[in-house]
């Protein structure tokens, strides 16, 4: 872990700063909700979700087949945001500040952080979100409020990322949870070494490719199933 000098102003992380940051390898954390100091974190080993590579169980991709929930993309940023902030019976404390919060507000406006939301009706029940640039995504946290939205939200990210054309998923640190969904654990130095190969425009963004799948839906009438497809590209690659 690498930890420069705590930023203690309460002013926002500037969106060049961390766009800045993140293609080094670093990004920020905060030791509480109400903290308005930040330290950054380099990890020695990284943890990467190959693109293609989701490992998905049959009784996720049954949920996912049967449009258990609602998803949509950047819909509400702001509250999956605060969903993934809030305390847990194993995190009492957040590491999203309430600056961490508005310095990824600021970077979604500029088009550099998305979400991906799951909805029980007019209920937001999980999701997941973090930055993107180049043909990198960086998976930054996640929240469930219902058994599998979680899972099925990062699925659903997976599978539009590589509609959109995105070469690397990164999801900071490993844990058997991420391993268990096809997670693999890399030096800092190859990970750097895979984000500068990731260079250059992404095809599509997120939100672009979350249409892309839409507009498909829509043209295949009562036959269209957003889940159906999403289960699919994920069987297909995986």
């Amino acid at each position: 872990m690498h930890a420069p000098r705590p930023q203690s102003s309460s002013a926002t992380i500037p969106a060049d700063l961390l766009l800045l940051a993140y293609r080094n390898g670093i990004f920020p954390m905060a030791d509480s909700r109400k903290d308005q100091e930040i330290f950054w974190v380099e990890p020695r080993e990284r943890a990467t979700i190959p693109i293609g590579g989701f490992r998905m169980s049959r009784s996720l991709a049954r949920t996912i087949r049967q449009d258990r929930f609602s998803v949509t993309c950047d819909r509400a940023f702001d509250e999956v945001v605060e969903g993934c902030a809030e305390p847990r019976p194993d995190h009492p404390e957040s590491w999203i500040s309430q600056r961490i919060a508005a310095s990824y507000a600021a970077l979604h406006k500029a088009g550099h952080a998305h979400s991906i939301e799951c909805w029980d009706g007019n209920n937001l029940v999980g999701g997941v979100y973090g930055v993107s640039f180049d043909k990198v995504f960086c998976g930054e946290s996640m929240f469930s409020r219902r058994r599998d939205a979680s899972k099925v939200a990062l699925a659903w990210l997976l599978a539009l990322l590589e509609r959109a054309g995105c070469e690397l998923f990164d999801c900071q640190f490993m844990t058997d949870h991420l391993a268990s969904l096809g997670a693999v654990a890399m030096s800092q130095s190859d990970y750097l070494a895979r984000v500068a190969a990731a260079s250059g425009p992404q095809p599509l963004s997120l939100p672009e490719a979350y249409a892309s799948l839409s507009e498909e839906v829509s043209l295949a009438g009562a036959d269209g199933s957003p889940g159906k497809r999403i289960a699919h590209s994920l069987t297909q690659t995986s």
